[in-house]
């Protein structure tokens, strides 16, 4: 992307337009040769007491940096789904949604400034909380939002006046956690407004600054610029192996957290895509959502349809061993790998739900031979670092 200033909704479009094999087809494949690093856990089996209280534990992650800190749950409520082309949102629906979320433990919202209502949504959900829960639950309640604004010049009332924005439609004094994103790296102007959002932070507006799609590079300038950043949100999926590369390593010696999308692949990684044949025209379930048409060209890209079929099928054979679903799964190998504090799952509010999967994610424990034979099939994929870049450079080709 070029230095012309764009607006937010125009960028986010052209985002969604990304198409990896253009750059994949001037890439040799390769057969990947890298290895998963997974701490390997007891494969025994464990007392019933003892499985309660392990996924207690497992559930939520400290996210901190310096003084600042925040907690979260591992798994996270993803709100992309509420800003058109999923299906059409009820207000009263999606926010009865979010209750039975956050009454399932399930309490860590995310969302961005352009994801259509989502913001709006949450100051209506967390009002409900207010006056409906107890105290003990609205204290587990995170709202974690984005500020993506066009590369213009980072001035402190601009800076400002867009946080506002933020604070008033999700009815809160501080945001929780504000992540930035930043579309065009050679114009430094990131670095002046991280500047100013954290004399925001010092202000009492924000809790925590984080990032999101930043690569290894800007992430290391940035921490060197003593920019207290607890986490960046990069895509990353059992397909998607990027972040472990080189993001994963910077995160483990400055004690940065990655929290983590597309870890389900939009709902690819899931029983409904089992055994099709995309290349049938109408033979399989259709890609009609922005989700699911963005991650096939991650398929492609990474080795195509029919490799992804046999993924499934071992995804399948694990879930089966262990009594549940493909996509908690995914979702467990995600949060094993380093430096890795929580995976998103998109939510559908008021049209689908998932808290009974997302839920068994904390119990289940992948052993070495569910990691081997995953692998297996991974690494005869192609090299996604190779034929995208690093994390968040889809996002910035010209």
């Amino acid at each position: 992307m070029g230095s012309t200033a764009v607006s937010t909704q125009q960028a986010f479009f052209n985002l969604q337009k990304f198409t990896p094999l253009s750059y994949a087809s001037s890439c040799r494949s390769i057969r990947s040769k890298r290895k998963c690093v997974i701490p390997i856990k007891c494969c025994s089996p464990s007392p019933a007491s003892e499985v309660a209280t392990a996924a207690k534990e497992n559930r939520r992650e400290l996210l901190k940096n310096g003084d600042d800190k925040l907690e979260i749950c591992r798994v996270l409520n993803g709100m992309w789904q509420t800003s058109g082309g999923w299906g059409r949102i009820d207000r009263n629906d999606a926010v009865e949604a979010m209750l039975n979320y956050a009454d399932a433990g399930l309490s860590t919202f995310d969302m961005a400034d352009h994801y259509g209502p989502a913001e709006d949504l949450y100051g209506i959900f967390i009002n409900r909380v207010r006056r409906e829960r107890p105290p003990e639950l609205l204290e587990t309640v995170r709202g974690l939002t984005k500020w993506v604004p066009p590369p213009v010049k980072m001035t402190r009332s601009f800076v400002s006046e867009s946080i506002d924005v933020s604070r008033r439609r999700m009815d809160v004094a501080a945001l929780d956690m504000l992540q930035f994103h930043w579309w065009d790296y050679s114009n430094p102007g990131y670095l002046d407004a991280l500047k100013h959002l954290t004399d925001l932070k010092g202000e009492g507006k924000i809790k925590t600054i984080a990032l999101t799609n930043f690569d290894t590079e800007r992430l290391r300038i940035i921490l060197e610029n003593g920019i207290p950043v607890v986490s960046n949100q990069v895509q990353h999926s059992i397909v998607d192996m990027r972040p472990q590369q080189k993001m994963a390593e910077l995160c483990q010696l400055t004690g940065v957290k990655l929290i983590t999308y597309g870890t389900v692949m939009g709902g690819l990684l899931s029983e409904k895509f089992l055994d099709t044949n995309l290349t049938i025209p109408f033979a399989g379930p259709a890609l009609n959502t922005p989700s699911l048409q963005k991650y096939k060209r991650m398929v492609d890209a990474w080795g195509g349809w029919s490799l992804f079929q046999e993924l499934l099928r071992t995804l399948k054979t694990v879930a089966n061993k262990h009594g549940v679903s493909i996509p908690t799964v995914a979702v467990r190998f995600i949060l094993d790998q380093p430096a890795v504090a929580g995976s998103m799952i998109g939510v559908r509010l008021g049209l689908s739900q998932h808290i009974k999967d997302a839920n068994a994610v904390f119990s289940l424990v992948l052993d070495e031979e569910d990691i081997s034979n995953i692998l297996q099939v991974t690494n005869k994929g192609r090299d996604l670092q190779k034929v995208i870049g690093d994390c968040g450079d889809e996002y910035r080709r010209a």
